[in-house]
């Protein structure tokens, strides 16, 4: 089972005729195609469920809510999903990101709420060797290399500017992005690819979920 090179076709075409009567005289397509990578995205999910617990899995609608953005086309030119896991106990998630030119993998935690961030700082702020023993890992690395998205431009409140720290301390997002190849998309070996580059992504998810899950004193808030 693979994604198909006419999936990926079907998306630059999409791209280039972003318009309802385009989409609707190609709905049928687009179902095919849909159903195609839901059934490789739920294959994922059984290969991560062999080592992790996997809540549940997630493929975003192909509408675009237009309602606040200035880009009124309404429809996305990619397909995409995630994959939570299990709750308050085990946290953050998979995200797979299947785009022509610009497909990813991503994993971590997005835009995290402010009591989750504050606790996630305060362990930075108190010892930070973890992350660091994480991210200089070789086979992490190789993989997912180091921390993407959005920082703050100067120390966050409460926090002394000062602090060996500071640059993780500035993060607003704690992810990881693997990019992928339109030929790695449509390998036969894409399902097991990404099961492998998820798992080794784990420790970092088991980290935070621990750090989450814990006071600064390691007890349990659960």
């Amino acid at each position: 089972m693979k994604i198909s090179k006419d999936c990926l076709k079907f998306l630059n075409e999409l791209s280039l005729n972003n318009n309802r009567d385009w989409f609707e005289a190609n709905k049928a397509t687009f179902k095919s195609h849909q159903s195609e990578v839901k059934a490789v995205l739920e294959r994922v999910k059984e290969g991560l469920s062999e080592t992790d617990i996997i809540e549940k899995l997630k493929m975003f609608r192909i509408y675009r809510d237009v309602r606040f953005s200035k880009d009124k086309t309404p429809y996305k030119d990619y397909f995409s999903g995630s994959l939570s896991r299990m709750g308050q106990s085990l946290r953050g998630g998979y995200y797979i990101h299947l785009k022509p030119g610009d497909a990813f993998l991503a994993v971590g935690f997005w835009d995290p709420n402010k009591e989750d961030l504050f606790r996630i700082r305060k362990e930075i702020e108190t010892d930070a060797s973890d992350f660091h023993e994480l991210l200089n890992n070789k086979s992490f690395k190789n993989i997912w290399g180091n921390f993407q998205g959005d920082a703050l431009k100067t120390a966050p409140k409460g926090f002394s500017k000062e602090h060996p720290e500071i640059g993780l301390l500035r993060r607003k997002n704690f992810v990881f992005i693997h990019p992928l190849k339109d030929s790695d998309i449509c390998s036969e070996n894409f399902i097991t690819n990404t099961v492998k580059a998820f798992e080794v992504s784990r420790p970092f998810l088991d980290l935070m979920s621990d750090i989450l899950t814990t006071d600064l004193n390691g007890e349990p808030l659960l």
